[in-house]
Parts: C-alpha cells; structure tokens; sequence
C-alpha cells in the first residue's frame, strides 16, 4: 500500500528479489499521487527485478478488500506516511477481515549504508520545517569544507524508467524533467542557495552516485517518512502548531523515538503552553535526545507590497492539504505585514482545484498549490488570474511567476531556520564528522 514513494523503496528493498514474495498489487493512496490525471501507473519489470517478467499492477486503496480476495492476498503491507494511527489501523482492520495479514517494516531492513558521512532530516508530520533544516545541515558541512549533496524522499510522478535517479543543479534541470509543482516546492530552494540536490526511485542507485561526488550526504525526508539511508546523525524535526501530533502519527513517532536531535520549530509562532506540551512528550518518548529550540522567522522583499492590500494566499499544497494545516507562511506572512483584507479564494477555483478546497474544508481563506499535472496548473493560474485581489502572497517556497502567467504581482514569502538553543546544529554536527572521521 503506498503513494508512489515509499512503497516502492520497501519493495526495491525488501521484496525485489526475494523468491519467498510475490508481489501482486501496489495500492495508490490518492488520485493527487498517480502523476497524470486518471491513470493507474504499473512499477515496470525493468525495475522490479529478475523474479518479475511483466509490469505489477496498481489500484486504487479504496478497493483493498475486494483485491485481497481477488488476488488471493496473504500480506497487505502497508508502506507510505503521514497518516493517524486511527487511519492506519482502519486499514488493517479492512485487511484482516478480508483475509490478509497486515504488516509494518521496520526501518532496520530498510536503510542502506553509505561510506559517507550522513545527516538525515526528519519529521513527525509534513511541513514542520525539513527542508529549511536540511539545507541549515548542507551549509554548515559545507562550511566544513565538504562537498555535500541533498538526497530527497521519492516523488516519481512522471516515468518511472527515466526517474530511477536523478540529479538537480539547475531550473534547466527541473524544467527538462518537467517536475510537478510538489517536486519544485522541494528543489528548487537548493537550486536557488547553488545546492545539488538527488531524487528518484531506486536509492541504492541514487546512493552511488551522490557518493561518488560528495564528502557528505543530507537526507531531506519528504512528509515524515523514515530515513532511507541510515543515518550517522537523526535530525527530527516536530511542530509546536500541532501538539500531540507527534505520537499520532505514523511513521513520525518511528522518527521521534530514532531521533538523535530534535528541533522544536515555529516556537515564535506557538503558544507557550503547546511547545511545552511538545517538549514533554519529546522527553517522554526519547528522554536521550537532544533538544534544539528554533524560530521560523518570515520575510519578504518588500512588505510595502502587502501592507493595506486586497490579498489571495496560496500555500505549499502538502503541509495544508494531507498536513492537516489550515493555512501557513502565507497566511501568517500576509497577517503580519498588513494585508487588508485575505480574500476567499474558492469563487475562483475550478475543476480538480476546486474538489481540492471541498476535500480540505479546513483550509482557511487559503489555496493550496496544486501542480500535478498541467491541467491542475492551468487551474491554479486561472484561480489566480481570476481573482478580485491586489497581490497574491506565496507561501509555497517556489517563484511561482516561473510556472503560470499571472495578471497580478506574486510576492514570495521566505523563511529560514533560526536556532536558539545549544548545543546547536553546527555543534551536533560538528560531533558527528568527529565521531564518522574516528571510526
């Protein structure tokens, strides 16, 4: 069961050439996962190994039990992230009934070695501040005179055979890959700060390569999935906006409970009593972890542009929409450089975008940005375009003026990991080259 990411690591990892399996189904968690609008992928057999002569079939997760019967399933294994645990165990519960056993793997039969030294990024749900972290860790081990790449968590939404590994340096890249908005939200901030960031669905491929031009390795775990290498160094970071979260959610307490450091973020944004509801349960769950305390400040080119403005809000789509937030960096950033007025983006939204907003009835005077596939980019430009506003406040950490052709100025919002607390990141990181050069 899987989402076009994990799933296909745990099967490359432990069920590809293993003659005890066979493998008959991947299940899609979602029709925003697929890659193209309407269609079901298959993982090909040129990727899936000896043991497998044609292409493996995927169907929807809504149909789990009817296949387990099907297909005659004795294991239903379930391998994608940032679910409740209340989600989760209704699967399995579907599972057992239809007559399958349901299985977790752990992250021991999962994460590859490297010979490099590897600091991985962690989270307990999507959009707690990963990708601002992992490029902190990239800087500092850079700053250590290290050549250090990034390696993220798989978005394989195009095809398969061209994405077992790839390689980000440049927007010609992203561009020749023709990336979703979800990938762009992802590499593009590395792009930007002269970072080389990897990507793609076979990570022991992906391994080779990035050690073969690296001192130094950054895993930037996408949503909160476990590290897919094993790490030397477990940064994991938890949201003080979203208290409790951190032991409800799989695999993020897997992380929290693995972690050697955790960040608590956004602490300039919370409530005293949330960040100290999440530091108790950070102690409760792994009292051996470091604690690094940080702010996420925000900023803007130029808040004249906002202040006293009619203002459409566009966020990063994961962190609002299956992250749970009702709104983000935008929102906050349009608050609090004096927008007049946060318009209501959904008389705007048509088609997919607009089943989105009915989907996520949380969202709050929010769109999320929504790229799959062009016909979803063409119904963020025209919701845009559409608007009775002045300025649109971006607060997905791409140029979206690169993508669609908007009719109205998009002022970008920015934001960076600031850590108050020591030790520090440069300080656990300068212990873990200590440790790694000693062994």
């Amino acid at each position: 069961m899987g989402a076009a990411g994990m799933d296909y690591h745990v099967f490359n990892m432990y069920f590809r050439d293993n003659p005890e399996y066979e493998v008959v189904a991947f299940t899609m968690a979602a029709e925003q996962n697929l890659g193209t609008v309407g269609g079901l992928r298959t993982y090909p057999p040129s990727l899936a190994g000896k043991l497998y002569r044609k292409a493996i079939p995927t169907f929807l997760e809504k149909d789990l039990t009817d296949l387990v019967r099907k297909l005659a399933v004795e294991e239903v294994v379930f391998a994608y992230s940032d679910v409740s645990y209340n989600y989760v165990m209704s699967l399995a519960s579907a599972a057992l009934v239809a007559g399958a056993n349901f299985r977790l793997i752990s992250p021991r039969f999962l994460q590859l070695q490297s010979r490099k030294p590897v600091a991985a990024v962690c989270a307990v749900r999507t959009g707690c501040g990963k990708s601002q972290t992992s490029r902190r860790a990239y800087e500092i081990l850079k700053s250590k005179g290290l050549k250090v790449v990034a390696v993220r968590e798989p978005m394989p939404y195009g095809d398969l055979e061209k994405q077992v590994w790839q390689r980000f340096a440049s927007y010609e890249d992203l561009d020749k890959a023709r990336v979703t908005i979800e990938e762009r939200e992802e590499y593009e901030p590395y792009i930007e700060n002269g970072m080389v960031i990897y990507a793609g669905c076979d990570y022991a491929e992906i391994l080779k390569h990035a050690e073969s031009e690296a001192d130094a390795i950054v895993w930037d775990g996408g949503n909160n999935e476990i590290s897919f290498f094993k790490p030397d160094c477990l940064i994991v970071l938890v949201d003080p906006l979203r208290p409790g979260h951190e032991t409800t959610y799989h695999p993020g307490e897997v992380n929290l409970r693995q972690a050697d450091v955790v960040v608590i973020n956004k602490e300039d944004s919370a409530r005293p009593e949330d960040i100290l509801r999440v530091r108790v349960n950070v102690k409760t769950a792994n009292p051996g972890a470091v604690i690094i305390d940080a702010d996420s400040p925000l900023e803007v080119a130029d808040p004249a542009a906002i202040k006293g403005k009619r203002v459409l809000v566009i966020e990063d789509g994961p962190t609002v929409t299956h992250g749970g937030m009702a709104y983000g960096a935008g929102k906050i950033a349009a608050r609090e450089f004096g927008a007049a007025e946060i318009i209501d983006p959904r008389p705007y939204a048509s088609g997919l975008l607009a089943r989105e907003l009915v989907q996520f009835s949380h969202l709050q005077q929010v769109l999320p940005a929504m790229g799959y596939s062009d016909e979803q980019l063409k119904e963020l430009e025209d919701a845009v375009n559409k608007a009775d506003c002045d300025v649109v406040v971006s607060g997905t950490p791409i140029d979206l003026s690169r993508i669609i052709k908007a009719n109205k100025p998009i002022i970008r919002v920015r934001y960076r990991l600031q850590e108050k607390s020591k030790p520090d990141l440069e300080a656990v990181l300068t212990d873990m080259l200590k440790r790694k050069q000693g062994t």
